[in-house]
């Protein structure tokens, strides 16, 4: 303990020896959370919905059938219990919900207002503000053409068409960014600067010394880790409370959640940091391959294109991406609330990647050691 407690040291200080990475880890964030929240845009598809259908008539379920026809949309259920719908709005499954009331053929037919309900799931703002604005057109040309054929004005007779948008009532689209854009910041911090340090004492010829000392690679190891997870931690904090100062945004849930997920996010990325590291014989080339794995990432794991909305074989390598599951889990607890028990897949993966990537670097670690005595 005593030579991992010296390693641990020299690396704070060299740290703060360092004149560009303490300024790094303080201006990087302030960045990515007060610059990108109000650039960051995209249009969204296949988004499930789920139809109560209250009128049971011709003219309902020609409504029903034009949005099931919609590439935008993937119809979920039809059914007449609202309250099961918005249970499934509650567990994630569906996206957007249409109430189609009682009398809905028959006010058509007197010309009389038809009143119509979308409910949104408005933690993805996207989906929830272009998911309604879809749909609204969708009932506004059906309703057009069923008055041509009646030989009505296009104006006659009027939708009414109230949403009600769940979790995220303002459509704010950067409270749905700024939790992702957390994510991202441990990213950085936790997996793509533990690599290049480590890299950086390959070139350096530090790591042969350090191997014939008595100090053991797994003290070596975690005195190169250690003070990155706890500027991870640092960092994460300070956007809390950047959220909260800048944008009014607070966890709806528990922070214990999010810090208890951080934690096996943070372990998780620093497995990958050292499996670039061990594969790396340069910086350049460390760089490369983090730059490779940063854009997977943000591509891939629903930071800015809702999950749902890709092809299936994006889908496929999604599943596969661990921020997908901390992005969901940072989301769902800030506007949801969501508790353990509805998120627990999530941080099952999470220790399913943790177990994963962390063998893998301990293995190619070893191998690498061997080689050099070679």
């Amino acid at each position: 303990m005593s030579a991992l407690k010296y390693l641990l040291e020299k690396e704070f200080k060299q740290f703060k020896r360092n004149a560009f990475m303490p300024r790094m880890v303080l201006a990087f964030p302030l960045m990515v959370m007060f610059v990108l929240p109000w650039v960051a845009t995209l249009d969204v598809r296949h988004i499930n919905i789920g139809i109560v259908d209250n009128d049971h008539s011709a003219a309902s379920a020609r409504l029903i059938h034009r949005v099931a026809a919609s590439d935008y949309f993937t119809l979920q259920r039809v059914t007449e219990d609202y309250p099961s719908v918005l249970e499934q709005v509650e567990k994630g499954n569906t996206d957007i919900v249409l109430e189609i009331p009682e009398r809905f053929e028959r006010n058509m037919e007197e010309g009389q207002p038809l009143p119509l309900q979308i409910s949104a799931n408005s933690v993805d703002n996207m989906k929830g503000t272009m998911g309604s604005n879809y749909l609204q057109q969708i009932i506004t040309e059906d309703i057009a053409q069923e008055n041509a054929s009646r030989g009505r004005e296009q104006t006659e007779p009027g939708v009414s068409v109230s949403v009600l948008n769940q979790y995220n009532p303002t459509l704010n689209y950067r409270h749905f960014m700024i939790p992702a854009l957390m994510v991202v910041l441990v990213i950085i911090v936790c997996g793509f600067l533990p690599a290049l340090n480590i890299v950086g004492e390959k070139e350096a010829g530090t790591i042969e010394q350090i191997n014939v000392t008595p100090v053991s690679r797994m003290e070596f190891i975690l005195a190169k880790l250690i003070p990155y997870w706890l500027i991870g931690l640092v960092v994460l904090t300070l956007c809390f409370i950047m959220a909260w100062a800048v944008y009014g945004l607070v966890p709806v849930g528990s922070f214990w959640m999010l810090y208890g997920i951080s934690i096996l996010f943070i372990w998780v990325m620093s497995g990958i940091g050292l499996i670039v590291s061990n594969y790396s014989a340069t910086m350049q080339q460390a760089m490369f391959v983090m730059y490779f794995f940063i854009m997977i990432f943000m591509l891939m794991s629903g930071l800015f294109t809702p999950v749902q909305s890709m092809p299936d074989w994006a889908k496929g390598i999604s599943a596969c991406v661990p921020p997908r599951y901390f992005i969901e889990v940072m989301r769902d607890v800030y506007l949801k609330g969501s508790t353990f028990a509805q998120l627990y897949p999530n941080y099952l993966m999470m220790g399913g990647f943790l177990v994963l990537f962390n063998t893998w670097a301990i293995i190619s670690y070893k191998k690498q050691q061997c080689l050099i005595r070679i």
